[in-house]
Formats: C-alpha cells, structure tokens, sequence
C-alpha cells in the first residue's frame, strides 16, 4: 500500500501541469496569439526550404515553453497554415510538426510529461535542469530539421512568394498567463498547482464573461477522459516500478546511448508516460540521457507517446492522411540521429 501511495503523490503533479498548460494555451489561441504567430512565420522571405527551418524553429519554442501536447494541438494548424498560405509542402510541415515537438519537449521539466515524472520524487530548479539539458536540445532541433527537410528536399527546394498579410499583435491575459507559466517553470521546482489555477481561471473567464467557448470544447482540450486513463496506468506502473526493479537495473550502470536506447524502446513497447513512470523510483546513473529515450524515442512509431495520437487526428481533420508505415519511415531515422547525437551532450 505505501507504494501505491508513493506512486500517486510522485505522479500527479505532471499531469496537473500538462492541463494548466493545456488550458492556458487554449485561452492564448483565443486571443489570437498562435494565427499571429503563423502568419509571421508565413511572411518569411525566400524558399520553402527557409520557411520550413522557421516554422519547425517556431514548433520547438512553443513545444519548450508550453509543453510537447499543447504544441502538437495548436501549432501543427498554425505549420499547415503557414505551408498552404505559400503553397508550400504541407506534408513536410505536417510531419515535422510531429517529429519537431517530441525532439523539441527536452529542454524545461513542464515541456513534458516525462520529464516531471522522472523528477518528481526528486525535483529539481528550472536553471539546473536546463544547465543539463540546453546543448541537447538545440543538438536534436537542428538535426530534426535537417532530416525531414533532407526528406522532403525536392518538394522544398522550390521559390515561393512571401505572404503580405499583415501580423497583428493582441497581448491579452492569456499571453500574459503564457509568460507567468513559463517563469513558474524555470524558478520553481513545483509549478504544477499555481499554473493549473492559472488555467483554469483564464478558462473560466473565457467560459463565463467573454462566452467565447463552451463546456465541451474545454473538455475536448483537456481531454479528461485520455489524461485519467494515462495518469492511472502510470501511478500502476510507478507502484509496479517501486516493487519489481529488474528494469531499473537495465540501466542503473549503462553509458549514455545505452540508457537512451533502452528507454525509448520501452516507450514504444508500453508508452513513454508508462515507462517514465517505471523508471521514476530507480537510481539512474544518467538520469538526462534516459529523458532522450523517452522524449526522442516516440519519434520511431505512434505507439511512443499520445502526442502522436492527438497529431493524427489533427491532421486527418486537416485533409492529410498519415500512415503509420510513413510516420516510421522518416521518423526512425530522425530518432537514431538525434539520439546519438544528443547522448554526447547531456
């Protein structure tokens, strides 16, 4: 029984962050702060190759500030936006998108919800863990980039008119919330509670005053329903990890690589939520490298993480149809590489 209780006080924590955020950035779109952000990006000058690394750079930002899932349902309209305003590759864009906001969820602990888990019995403050986590960020940005716009380098490479519509800049609560959440972020070790209030006043705002969104559509972004069923098989696999060590002791004396390959073929077996939290009770000696497994490693197959999940439907609603054999075949070589090369710098 303590270690059902240990669990779940260690994991709920991340997930009350992950809806914060989730709420805060649903407010941010109404107010408009994502349409501006891509129709800055969609005036970007010369090819669709440059508007391409924009657009992806743009991706990883919000993915680091406002966490993996918040990205993957905002700013994947906002990269296909920005690809059909040019008539640009919306297939790269949209791939990308993916690819870009699971490479991108490394560099502050509320970028994922791994990231929380594996702290979470041991938090740490924003700065330290950026100090650990900078160079391999920027590292598997840069090489995410170049692998899909290498794979897509013929539909890229072509000239495009830049866009004249004009960027018009409403600084309202959300975005000032979007600043706040990122400032708790960085300077607490546990900013979980006060940016889930954050959230869900600026929702209650939008929901009572300014009748600008209803009940269900605030259910349909914080999707209860897939957050409670991830939050209660990770408190089973922490309580299961805190009982049964044989996967912790895969990677309790391993090197870097090793650490971030075990991990992310144990996210693609069982999830990357689950398998943080089977990890979240162990001594890892490489604690930054085993956040590689389990935030680059989704990127090899849809089972990894349920950002994937959530892109599918987005961008079937957008008139693309992904499929799983296609995700794999960009997105295995996008892991392998930013996952060597990432393991070098953590």
């Amino acid at each position: 029984m303590n270690h059902f209780v240990a669990s779940l006080s260690s994991s709920w924590s991340p997930f009350v962050l992950v809806t914060g955020l989730l709420l805060i950035g649903h407010a941010a779109s109404h107010e408009g702060l994502f349409e501006s952000v891509g129709r800055l990006v969609a005036r970007t000058p010369g090819n669709d190759l440059g508007l391409f690394g924009v657009t992806m750079l743009t991706v990883a930002v919000v993915t680091a500030v406002l966490n993996l899932d918040t990205a993957v349902v905002f700013m994947t309209p906002v990269a296909l936006h920005a690809s059909r305003v040019r008539d640009s590759d919306d297939v790269a864009f949209a791939f990308g998108s993916i690819l870009m906001s699971n490479a991108a969820s490394l560099l502050l602990v509320g970028s994922n919800l791994t990231n929380m888990l594996i702290f979470s019995d041991h938090p740490v403050r924003g700065t330290t863990y950026v100090s650990h986590t900078a160079a391999a960020w920027i590292a598997a940005v840069l090489v995410t980039i170049a692998v899909v716009a290498f794979w897509r380098r013929r539909e890229l490479t072509r000239s495009s008119p830049w866009s004249p519509e004009p960027v018009r800049w409403r600084v309202g609560p959300a975005t000032v919330a979007v600043v706040v959440a990122v400032v708790l972020m960085l300077v607490t070790s546990r900013p979980a509670l006060p940016v889930f209030v954050l959230g869900v006043a600026l929702e209650g705002v939008d929901l009572v005053v300014r009748r600008r969104t209803d009940v269900r559509e605030v259910l349909r972004v914080a999707s209860p329903l897939v957050v409670g069923s991830l939050f209660a098989v990770a408190v089973l696999v922490g309580w299961l990890g805190r009982t049964w060590h044989a996967v912790g002791h895969l990677v309790a004396h391993t090197n870097s690589l090793m650490t971030a390959l075990v991990a992310a073929g144990l996210s693609l077996v069982i999830n990357n939520l689950p398998a943080a939290s089977l990890f979240s009770s162990e001594h890892i000696a490489h604690p930054y490298a085993l956040l590689l497994g389990l935030d680059l490693g989704p990127n090899a197959f849809v089972t990894g993480a349920m950002s994937t999940l959530l892109w599918f439907r987005i961008v079937r609603e957008a008139g693309l149809q992904p499929r799983v054999g296609q995700f794999s075949r960009i997105g295995v070589p996008v892991t392998l590489v930013t996952l060597c090369v990432a393991s070098l710098l953590v």
